[in-house]
């Protein structure tokens, strides 16, 4: 069997594993693995093959990583208003407490409601940001 039929053999077995476990890292080393396979269509030699498949898909692999490292994450279930129907809701805030806290009548039962780190606590109507626990974190309107 000819070096090229090996190496496509492989990139089609490394994408099967990627349909059946959802790692998209595993798209870029098949990448590399079909630059391995071009490699030998062209006649090089295996070592050159195998750096090819290196270079290729590492440098896949890594591209991927960075990109997706500087994309904003998902926001947490904390704060994803299609978990949480309490996300993007507004409540008035008479008082807060010295601790940072204060009580408010939400939805027919009393809450704590806390600010966010280094927030002047202010009254006021506020927009519940995310829950936490079982308390409201809250940023002023």
């Amino acid at each position: 069997m000819e070096a090229s039929t090996i190496w496509w053999l492989a990139a089609g077995a490394v994408v099967v594993a990627e349909l059946l476990t959802g790692t998209f890292y595993l798209l870029m080393v098949a990448l590399g693995l079909v630059a391995a396979a071009l490699a030998a269509h062209l006649g090089l030699a295996s070592a050159l093959q195998i750096v090819s498949a290196a270079i290729v898909g590492g440098g896949a692999v890594v591209a991927c990583y960075l990109v997706r490292k500087k994309r904003p994450g998902a926001p947490s279930a904390r704060a994803d208003r299609s978990v949480n129907m309490d996300v993007g809701e507004t409540i008035l805030i008479e008082s807060w407490s010295p601790d940072g806290t204060t009580t408010v009548k939400y939805r027919g039962a009393q809450w704590t409601a806390i600010h966010r780190p280094g927030v002047t606590p202010s009254t006021g109507m506020h927009r519940v940001a995310e829950l936490v626990g079982n308390r409201l974190l809250v940023d002023p309107l």
